[in-house]
């Protein structure tokens, strides 16, 4: 099973000061001349203000964060799982996680990450500063990422994947056979609403879940099986599949 994430703009700050970005130790390392390529256009940008608020979407608030793209080859670095935060990572708690599910996300997470590519939730990677929708200069996201990520992915994949990612970075890295999940609530005459605010907090307390009972499902019907027992409610609608979000109670760490 691999489970798909999308990252975060907001990043937890500091990490490991002896262990600076080595692109060549993060995972899918055939996608190494993508990420420098990327790097390097993230540098250029990020090196004047007016240029790095317009090419990033910066505010006044966060236009700093463009200095984050300047030192990412000496700045520490921490596992990405670690790394991202906000309403879809929180929920994790990965910092206050045990080894055993700090080590199944090891090895079925992968985060789409716009600078580096579909990384692995252990990889060591810096805090920085681009989103799928960041425009670069001489390299665009939508073209420059697609076919390599795709094919790294389609290697990588066995079994389920379950694809959480946002439909901007998905489009970053296309897997076919890929199980896209909806978050709905269901109301009290049966019709169903895609939601919007619960979203990723839905998909983080059900990674949460997966990783602390170390799910071992290699099928969409073995996934709502496994889930059920927890009492959550994942189900078949057509060709598509939906995440009852009024089942997914906060995970106890």
């Amino acid at each position: 099973m691999t489970v798909l994430l999308p990252p975060s703009e907001t990043k937890r700050e500091g990490g490991d000061t002896e262990r600076p970005l080595d692109l060549g130790a993060l995972s899918f390392p055939e996608l190494a001349t993508e990420r420098a390529a990327v790097i390097t256009a993230a540098r250029s940008v990020s090196s004047e203000e007016s240029s790095a608020r317009t090419a990033l979407k910066l505010g006044p608030k966060s236009v700093t964060e463009r200095l984050r793209n300047l030192e990412l080859d000496t700045s520490p670095s921490m596992p990405a799982i670690e790394r991202y935060t906000g309403v879809l990572y929180d929920p994790l708690d990965a910092l206050g996680a045990d080894a055993a599910t700090r080590a199944w996300w090891d090895r079925h997470v992968v985060v789409q990450s716009a600078m580096f590519g579909p990384i692995g939730a252990g990889d060591m990677v810096p805090a920085y500063r681009l989103s799928h929708d960041s425009r670069l200069p001489g390299l665009r996201l939508a073209s420059h990422w697609p076919v390599p990520a795709a094919a790294a992915l389609s290697a990588r994949a066995d079994g389920l994947v379950l694809d959480l990612r946002s439909e901007g970075y998905r489009a970053l890295g296309p897997v076919p056979g890929a199980v896209p999940l909806r978050v709905v609530s269901i109301a009290g005459d049966g019709r169903r609403k895609a939601l919007n605010h619960w979203n990723k907090t839905a998909k983080g307390r059900l990674v949460s879940l997966l990783g602390r009972t170390g799910a071992s499902v290699s099928s969409m019907p073995e996934l709502a099986d496994w889930v059920a027992g927890s009492g959550v409610v994942v189900e078949r609608v057509g060709n598509s599949w939906d995440l009852v979000a009024e089942s997914l109670e906060p995970v106890a760490v």
